[in-house]
């Protein structure tokens, strides 16, 4: 056996003993046990343990060069039951790696002990593995635990894999590639009664489902047809019974936007509406407003270093712009606050969709992960 296929061997068995053992945000103790004993076993400067909680920061220098960048995996996984009969199926019931984070940490662990051994770059890289990106807190715990002043860096790079993208094709684009995610709690209070007399009352479900209604007005009639924007209600929850009028409801949700204005704006139109149903009802109101997920905006001539990086690993065909933005969210956003960087997409072939109870890694593209990661360090840190 080659070393290559050895290394290929390794990857997919440090992969599979992540799925198996799967942990909630800030519950990654096994994982990143697991993590940091690689990277010592793989020879780096300095393995930091417990950076914003569950995080592990790397560090690999060569040569002289006073730059640095940051590679970056997130390591958590979800509170799905996981279906199907993988021989390495989850070991802790109702949490699986739905959306493919064994793979990410598995492709930097294998960029890391590449990259240690065979060297190639100048300068420091930081492996920067995080938890709890699922809800939203992971980049934001580590940066308020001090990320950027303990393991400082110039540029920053993830990775996610894309089910439906072919493997080994490579896809991003500069600007806007992900959205931001705000959530909205709406509470209806009302006086409830028999279900026979409902002049006898000011119950809630028809507000709330003229609520409901109302809300998909927002982005069709209220925002410019040229922000692209979603505004979703997910639950509707009563304390009715068959025979009984409910007296509260609870609508739940969230929106998603590239741009704070249109956030905002949203925002707004929301509670213009909610109050004026309510109001049209006889109902009083209540509505929470958060911001969990900031938009992600890649650096845009970082961009082109990702493309050229990977075409030195991929074929060119392979190499693609993505034509639009995607709605889902990530925490990566965060870290691109502080410095400049670029988010990418591997594919994960015909695999289930991600956060699917069947979803799997696709092995095979442990490798293209690995590589890139690997081209990307060593174009932005060229050796002498």
């Amino acid at each position: 056996m080659s070393s290559n296929d050895t290394f290929i061997k390794d990857l997919k068995a440090w992969r599979h003993d992540l799925h198996a053992h799967p942990e909630f945000g800030f519950e990654e103790k096994r994982t990143s046990a697991f993590v940091a004993q690689k990277l010592r076993e793989f020879g780096l400067d300095e393995v930091v343990e417990g950076v914003g909680g569950t995080g592990v920061v790397g560090t690999l220098k060569r040569g002289t060069g006073n730059r640095s960048i940051a590679l970056r995996a997130d390591m958590d996984a979800l509170r799905i039951p996981e279906q199907g009969d993988l021989p390495y199926k989850s070991s802790n019931p109702g949490v699986m790696h739905a959306c493919g984070h064994d793979g990410h940490t598995t492709m930097l662990l294998g960029a890391a002990k590449r990259l240690a051994e065979e060297g190639g770059f100048d300068g420091t890289i930081r492996f920067v593995f995080q938890p709890a990106e699922e809800w939203g807190r992971g980049a934001l715990s580590m940066l308020d635990d001090g990320l950027m002043e303990r393991f400082p860096f110039d540029e920053i790079y993830g990775i996610h894999n894309m089910p439906g993208l072919p493997v080994g094709v490579f896809e991003s684009r500069p600007g806007a590639i992900m959205s931001a995610e705000d959530n909205f709690e709406i509470t209806l209070t009302g006086i409830g009664g028999h279900a026979a007399r409902p002049h006898a009352s000011s119950e809630v479900l028809v507000a709330a489902c003229a609520l409901v209604m109302n809300l998909q007005t927002i982005v069709s009639r209220r925002l410019s047809p040229a922000d692209t924007s979603v505004v979703s209600v997910t639950e509707l929850i009563t304390d009715g019974t068959r025979n009984a009028l409910p007296g509260s409801a609870k609508i739940l949700g969230d929106a998603r936007s590239f741009r704070p204005k249109v956030s905002t704006e949203i925002e707004k139109q929301m509670r213009v509406i909610a109050e004026g149903t309510a109001l049209a009802y006889n109902v009083s109101i209540d509505m929470k407003y958060t911001r969990e997920f900031v938009p992600l905006l890649n650096d845009p001539e970082l961009v082109e270093e990702a493309f050229a990086a990977a075409r030195t690993v991929l074929s060119e065909e392979n190499v693609r712009t993505a034509r639009e933005p995607m709605t889902g969210s990530e925490d990566f956003a965060h870290f691109l606050k502080h410095a400049p960087g670029v988010f990418v997409f591997l594919g994960n072939g015909g695999s289930a969709p991600l956060h699917n109870p069947r979803y799997d890694f696709d092995d095979s593209g442990l490798i293209h992960g690995v590589d890139f990661h690997a081209a990307i360090a060593r174009r932005r840190l060229p050796a002498a």
